[in-house]
């Protein structure tokens, strides 16, 4: 027996049958046990998530000093975080396949050597040399490596929240999951500028993250072992992934709860993507600085991963999955609605710096709960399918 096994109340569930022939196996007995290397995993996932969002948004907080480094324009530079948008929607069904059929484990070890060879080739990329003019090439395809690995990083929480944990704690392990992501962006936000404080030192700003690339692709490969424990931790995990990705697709498509769900949550994900990458230019043209822009992008990050916790936590009690995201995403349209209105205000700095940190609160909050709901809601298609397909159409609105 696995040494990692923790001792918990053992799960019996016995089912009877009722058949009027003899049965020479009458009762089938299932023991529901959980492990203490599932924290080790979502240990990893974390990791991973958290550097794979640095790379994605490395440049953005020294734009000018990238484009001066490596002698392109700014939109180029722009276009070292838009990659990793191009590139995740024609993956993103490929990936929800490798997720239900390869499993988790080969899933993770290719997203984080992707990650890792990335990293290292826009380190490598940026070394000064006299014979080789190829820093913004190397640096473009270091980035597209990185974007080839996020769909692999991102689909996961839900996967692995199923396939290791116990229905107790299934929404507090993909919110810790899932807001690695937004904690990663915040770091990213603060790493960068202090690291790279002038064009000279961008190629030190990468080999700072290069090194927890290296490192996480390290514990993933020697580390994870297999894709689920010896024994399911719940009744769920039991059957997860029972339906074919294609037969998956087309379940999905004729369940309107599933759908209504896509359609508000995905335009959630827009709007907060929108969100993210336009709060510098939405408060800067109205008379805010960078310095302010950039506090209320951290406040919305804060407030967000600190509301998610929270929500994560009363979901896994109570199980009213359906309450929460009603809520949630009621107040987080107030918000964005109060938002859009106090950013066109001058001199109001409390107000937008309050909103922002309201909208992030209620908004961040639903996200793992929702994603938990899509794959309540779709049962019994594949974790990686139900919260895949949600997660693209955020990208398509």
């Amino acid at each position: 027996m696995d040494t990692g096994e923790e001792t918990t109340t053992e799960i019996r569930t016995v089912y009877a049958a009722v058949s009027g022939k003899p049965n020479p196996e009458p009762t089938k007995l299932l023991c529901f046990k959980v492990y203490k290397r599932r924290w080790f995993v979502l240990l990893v996932l974390c990791l991973l998530n958290c550097s794979n969002a640095t790379i994605w948004l490395t440049f953005a907080p020294v734009a000018d000093q990238s484009e001066q480094y490596l002698k392109v324009t700014l939109e180029d530079i722009n276009w070292l975080s838009l990659v990793f948008m191009v590139v995740a929607i024609p993956l993103s069904f490929g990936t929800t396949w490798m997720l239900d059929t390869l499993g988790l484990r080969i899933t993770l070890i290719l997203g984080s050597w992707l990650n890792m060879l990335g990293a290292l080739l826009r380190f490598l990329g940026t070394l000064p040399s006299d014979r080789y003019k190829l820093q913004f090439p190397a640096v473009m395809l270091g980035q597209t490596l990185g974007a080839l690995a996020q769909p692999l990083i991102i689909f996961t929480p839900t996967k692995l929240a199923a396939l290791w944990f116990p229905d107790s704690q299934r929404a507090t392990a993909n919110m810790i999951a899932s807001m690695s992501n937004p904690l990663g962006i915040l770091l990213a936000n603060i790493i960068s500028p202090v690291i790279a404080e002038t064009s000279a030192q961008i190629p030190k700003l990468l080999l700072a993250y290069a090194v927890p690339a290296c490192i996480t692709c390290l514990l993933a490969t020697v580390g994870i072992r297999s894709s689920k424990p010896p024994t399911p931790p719940s009744a769920g995990a039991e059957s997860s992934g029972s339906e074919p990705f294609i037969q998956g697709l087309k379940l999905l498509l004729k369940n309107k709860p599933y759908l209504i769900l896509l359609l508000c949550f995905g335009s959630g994900i827009a709007v907060f993507t929108c969100f993210s990458t336009l709060l510098d230019q939405i408060l800067c043209v109205n008379g805010y600085t960078n310095d302010f822009a950039g506090l209320c992008g951290a406040l919305f990050i804060v407030f967000g991963i600190v509301g998610a916790g929270g929500v994560g936590v009363y979901v896994d009690k109570t199980k009213k999955f359906t309450e929460v995201t009603k809520i949630g995403l009621s107040l987080s349209t107030l918000s964005c609605i109060a938002f859009s209105v106090v950013s066109l205000m001058p001199h109001q700095k409390v107000a937008v710096a309050a909103v922002c940190s309201l909208f992030g609160f209620f908004g961040f909050s639903i996200y793992p709960v929702a994603m938990e709901l899509s794959v309540e809601s779709s049962y019994p298609v594949g974790e990686a399918t139900s919260a895949g397909l949600i997660f693209v159409s955020g990208k398509f609105i």
